[in-house]
């Protein structure tokens, strides 16, 4: 037979080739890899938010709890914090959810061109709000609250005759006629708005299709006197 020649021999095991460094492998570094200025950036950063987290949720907290020492003390800078960016409305939960719409209307009595006068038509400044607001991942709280919480502090501040009780009562015709007359304008229809009437059209929402709850569902209007526009009710005009 032929000499097959010697047998080969083995390498033994392959060592792995070193892997080249990927992309991702600096951000996987720990934070104690950075430099000295870098760790205090972050370490900062972090302490600002906590601090901040827990400044906001304490605030938070100790206005809605029983009143307490601190809130005694502190309460006035709690509700500048706290109003309007952070309020909190819970008419929508029990025990006596709202279960209205409440639309706030105006309109005007202007002088016109000519001499004489004219009564505008209403104008729904809630639904002025609600079309701004619709649609809108960041409305402002402005179009959300003003409105709203103008036209509660009236009726909360008058009685069935209409008549203020005490200042705060005075104060909350004042801050609905600016109000008014900031989305009406000078002018109106052509004309410089002379008088200006709010009302309220306030309509039950309906029960669902299922329920054999029936609800009076048509508009009632609580319809404001006439009030004559002063300079007090043009803050714009005050500024200059």
């Amino acid at each position: 037979m032929a000499d097959a020649g010697p047998e080969p021999t083995d390498p033994g095991p392959m060592e792995p080739e070193p892997m080249e460094p990927g992309p991702d492998d600096d951000a996987a570094e720990p934070i104690t890899a950075l430099s000295l200025p870098g760790q205090l950036i972050i370490a900062v950063a972090v302490a600002a938010v906590a601090v901040a987290a827990a400044i906001h949720l304490s605030t938070a907290f100790l206005n809605v709890s029983p009143p307490n020492t601190v809130t005694k003390r502190h309460g006035a800078a709690i509700d500048d914090y706290i109003y309007p960016e952070f309020e909190r409305v819970w008419k929508l939960f029990a025990p006596n959810p709202l279960q209205q719409n409440i639309a706030v209307q105006a309109r005007a009595e202007i002088r016109t061109p000519d001499g004489g006068t004219a009564t505008t038509g209403w104008r729904d400044l809630s639904a002025q709000d609600g079309a701004a607001i619709r649609h809108n991942p960041l409305p402002s709280h402005t179009q959300q609250n003003e409105l709203r919480r103008a036209w509660e502090l009236y009726v909360g501040s008058h009685d069935a005759r209409e008549r203020p009780q005490g200042m705060r009562g005075s104060l909350s015709e004042q801050y609905i006629r600016r109000i008014v007359m900031l989305r009406l304008g000078r002018e109106e229809d052509g004309g410089a708005v002379e008088r200006i009437q709010v009302r309220s059209a306030t309509t039950a929402v309906a029960p669902p299709d299922w329920s054999d709850e029936k609800t009076d569902v048509r508009t009632v209007y609580r319809t404001l006197p006439w009030w004559t526009v002063t300079t007090d009710d043009l803050p714009e005009a005050k500024r200059r």
